[in-house]
């Protein structure tokens, strides 16, 4: 309710601002015509313009900092509330190791395996938030950093959530230049497609060769068509699947932004490749 009374003052005030702009604009020409007595067309269009920018400008400022406050109120809001949910995140993990050293049999471990599993998503959840937040201040945090790293770790956290997928991998260090959390979710996006359009017995190949990574399933595949479209912000290939098809378009902006070239290639059932080419020490610069 707040956002919607929020915006509706937002509109009200720039009706007024057009209003009272227009009638600015008419008064000062009347009163430069008709009251000083200038004849010159050309300074009157100037000083009725100069008069209307000042105004303009005024009723603007008056105008947005309701919206300039909002969004300082949810920056804070984001943060306070990234602060409280590492805290319990945390706290989780280390209590289940330390009932690791005091329970030993398998039912145990099993539990505090789910719940390490569950934390750690939690933990995932938080790192993306913390990631989206900064990524929309546009303070994203370019660094240089070894790809073949990034991917064993995110594999670290992906293989026990697919248990049932078999991995292929074939790695190779490679120096490049980006965002590291945001690459990180690109690679999560793509294993996690690959997984989704594979029904039965998935299987994920992930290979570094030269500056090109690739990420490849054999699962449904896609045709020509399907192909066009997969950028569109909410296409699905499989509208039976779940998701709301937004994975690839985020995946081919952040490509855009960091100058990382894109391809995909598929085959109907035989399945996707998608290969993202590092051009250079220049990502992300």
């Amino acid at each position: 309710m707040w956002g919607t009374a929020l915006f509706r003052n937002v509109e009200i005030a720039l009706a007024s601002l057009y209003v009272v702009t227009t009638a600015v604009l008419i008064v000062a020409i009347y009163y430069v015509h008709e009251v000083l007595g200038v004849e010159q067309w050309g300074i009157i269009t100037f000083a009725a313009l100069l008069v209307t920018l000042i105004a303009g400008r005024i009723l603007a400022r008056i105008a947005i900092s309701p919206l300039q406050e909002h969004f300082a109120h949810l920056e804070h809001l984001s943060k306070e509330t990234l602060h409280e949910l590492n805290l319990p995140v945390n706290t989780i993990t280390a209590n289940v190791s330390m009932l690791r050293k005091t329970h030993t049999d398998d039912k145990s471990l099993k539990r505090l395996e789910r719940i390490e599993t569950a934390a750690q998503m939690l933990k995932e959840r938080y790192n993306e938030l913390d990631y989206l937040i900064k990524k929309q201040m546009e303070r994203e945090s370019i660094e240089s950093f070894d790809l073949q790293e990034l991917i064993e770790e995110r594999l670290g956290f992906l293989m026990p959530l697919y248990s049932g997928v078999r991995w292929e991998s074939d790695l190779a260090p490679l120096d490049v230049r980006a965002d590291r959390i945001g690459l990180g979710k690109v690679i999560d996006n793509l294993v996690e497609n690959g997984v989704k359009y594979s029904p039965t017995e998935p299987q994920i190949a992930i290979r570094i060769q030269g500056k090109t990574l690739s990420i490849c399933d054999r699962g449904i595949g896609m045709d020509e068509i399907a192909l066009m479209r997969i950028y569109d912000r909410y296409y699905q290939s499989d509208s039976a699947m779940a998701g709301y098809g937004i994975g690839l378009n985020l995946v081919k902006r952040y490509c855009d932004r960091h100058r990382i070239a894109l391809h995909v290639s598929s085959e109907v059932g035989k399945g996707t490749c998608v290969k993202l080419e590092f051009k250079g020490d220049k990502n992300g610069e």
